[in-house]
């Protein structure tokens, strides 16, 4: 995973700490020393080093042979989403449009050509993929990621579909890219997209875009069912009206949080710092 950074201020062992950390997921929430080095294609002694500088840090622990994260990795992900007000103004429409239909509802961003969870609220059923908050699919096989990419400028949609995919999910290549161009100024004209087991089989979904305060495509909101249960004209007749709807409802609230007024203040270390800063 390292030795791919190219400018000349890239931290070759900042990058390999980060590889360290991507090493755990669902299947593998503990892992040997053995196993993090040959996940991660590091050499054992520096898996070792960053594994106990990232334990020295709180962000694995060690048990019995074996590391684990701990929740303080969250802090990461969840600073990006509290700075962005996201799951604050979300999370009650969220949650209404749930009550409403039965199903889960979950809200993501664009991250390279992948889509991020960075909301959700769920129900239990039986589905052939497990999502949570920063799961990654890839943009193009999902109804959310639809949405988004629909909302980028052509010259822009080239370059994040040319990027890999970091969901471990190939990348995706459509067989057909002017179908699939056409799919996405549908998607921008009419302002929703579908995905019909595009992703896995039983999964199919709806999405719409969310908004902030200037009217630019955030973030996508969905409605998940299972293909088994709810077909396409029960999807997009009665749950597509309340999913845009709730959409449209967290853009207005987002657009009044971010013109919230706010200041910051700041101590005297602070100050001192940033003059400090200025001056360099």
């Amino acid at each position: 995973m390292a030795g791919r950074g190219e400018g000349p201020d890239f931290v070759e062992s900042l990058a390999r700490g980060l590889d360290v950390l991507q090493c755990f997921s669902a299947e593998r929430p503990r892992m040997s020393l053995s196993e993090v080095a040959a996940v991660s294609r590091l050499a054992r002694p520096t898996a070792r080093r960053l594994l106990l500088t990232l334990e020295e840090l709180g962000f694995v622990r060690l048990a019995e042979g074996q590391f684990s994260l701990t929740p303080r990795v969250l802090s990461l992900g969840m600073a990006f989403v509290a700075s962005l007000g996201l799951w604050e103004v979300g999370r009650p429409h969220l949650e209404r449009l749930v009550a409403q239909t039965g199903e889960s509802s979950s809200m993501s961003q664009l991250d390279g050509s992948d889509i991020v969870y960075v909301a959700r609220v769920a129900v239990p059923k039986l589905i052939t993929l497990r999502v949570e908050i920063g799961t990654r699919f890839p943009a193009a096989y999902t109804s959310q990621g639809k949405v988004l990419l629909a909302a980028l400028a052509p010259g822009e949609l080239a370059d994040v579909l040319d990027q890999p995919s970091r969901s471990g999910l190939p990348r995706f290549l459509p067989r057909d890219p002017g179908a699939f161009g056409g799919e996405l100024c549908t998607i921008r004209a009419r302002g929703w997209a579908l995905a019909d087991e595009e992703l896995a089989p039983g999964i199919r979904s709806i999405a719409a875009p969310v908004r902030d305060g200037t009217g630019t495509v955030r973030a996508a909101m969905n409605v998940t069912v299972h293909a088994a249960e709810t077909s396409v004209e029960r999807l997009t007749g009665e749950y597509l009206p309340l999913l845009l709807r709730t959409a449209g409802d967290v853009s207005a609230d987002w657009a009044l949080w971010q013109s919230r007024p706010y200041s910051e203040v700041r101590s005297d270390q602070d100050a001192s710092s940033a003059g400090l800063e200025r001056g360099r």
